[in-house]
């Protein structure tokens, strides 16, 4: 590894003109100097490009068609020089010294291919905004097997990535419309590439907008979800390394998602929790979030009634708010 190896800032945009300006800066700004930020706009139709431009030869630039961000985050990965690669979508953002902590940790773990660390997520609603860091929670030594399964690796801003491990299983996916980085940290692990964990957050994701593929279709992102987590499972077992604290963990993941599916599709729900349960008749809720009377429900009537008490729970706090909210207004 080089002493002070080069880092390439990779920024792909599309109709980001309300951040794209913030993301380049915090960029540029990296206290780290040894880096290149190049930006890649995926056919932008609002004033994206203008802003671009404005930044005149402090960055790398190039547009084109609208091709998709895999696609663009491809591209950018064909235009980068570093040996090292910071990707950053273009409404996120980058604490200053980010690049550079992580790239001083790597003195100490230079077999890494990825570095992974917490992600600050920044809500926006109305005109309200707040941060709060989604921590990695399972106690180091990690195994991001299991992170991968209950969906802790971090969002692509939160990682640093070795050109070379990214190259050689093939780049980022074009055909995959969602969970894009986690589809990607997969083939990582299948290929064997190395992942450590470096504890400070630097990376600042923006949760603001309800327009992307993910948010729109909620069936398909969790269909790729449960997907990745199968994959998984497959891929260990044939291994003879799928141990059950990594069994558990995926089967504890899918659990989740089915919680989270019953909400528009319950029928689609209690078929993957009858999958677990008659795969895996130990099968027990862990989860700190869940609450004890959950469990208990669950264990004596089964997963339908304890979601529909769940939700006739949630519709009850929701009323009572809005009558709170009336008393307060009149």
């Amino acid at each position: 590894m080089l002493s002070h190896p080069i880092v390439s800032i990779l920024i792909p945009c599309y109709n980001a003109e309300q951040w794209i300006a913030e993301a380049i800066e915090s960029a540029l700004n990296q206290t780290y100097p040894h880096k290149e930020v190049i930006v890649v706009d995926d056919g932008s139709t609002d004033g994206s490009l203008e802003i671009i431009k404005t930044f005149s030869d402090r960055i790398r630039w190039e547009t084109g068609l609208n091709r998709g961000g895999n696609a663009a985050r491809n591209r950018l990965l064909e235009l980068s020089t570093g040996e090292w690669l910071q990707y950053l979508d273009a409404d996120d953002y980058l604490l200053p010294d980010k690049v550079e902590k992580q790239i001083q940790f790597l003195g100490e773990v230079a077999d890494a291919d990825v570095i992974y660390s917490p992600v600050i997520v920044e809500y926006h609603q109305d005109n309200h905004s707040w941060q709060k860091v989604d921590q990695i929670p399972e106690p180091p030594p990690h195994d991001p097997w299991i992170l991968l399964a209950r969906w802790h690796l971090p969002q692509t801003g939160g990682s640093l990535w070795r050109k070379e491990a990214i190259v050689d299983v093939g780049g980022w996916n074009e055909h995959q419309n969602c969970c894009q980085e986690n589809e990607l940290y997969l083939r990582l692990l299948m290929a064997e590439k190395h992942f450590k964990y470096f504890d400070t957050p630097g990376a600042v994701y923006r949760a603001w907008s309800e327009l992307t593929v993910c948010r729109k279709d909620p069936s398909e992102t969790y269909r790729r979800r449960l997907e990745i987590k199968d994959k998984i499972e497959q891929y260990l077992e044939a291994r003879n390394e799928l141990s059950q604290l990594r069994q558990d963990a995926i089967n504890q993941a899918r659990f989740e998602c089915a919680r989270l599916i019953w909400l528009f599709n319950p029928k689609w729900a209690n078929v993957i929790i009858e999958e677990i349960t008659s795969r895996y008749n130990y099968f027990e809720i862990v989860n700190p979030n869940i609450s004890n009377n959950y469990i208990f429900i669950y264990r004596l009537f089964g997963f339908s009634f304890a979601e529909r008490l769940a939700q006739f729970k949630r519709n009850m706090k929701t009323i009572s708010f809005k009558k709170i909210n009336l008393f307060l207004i009149n």
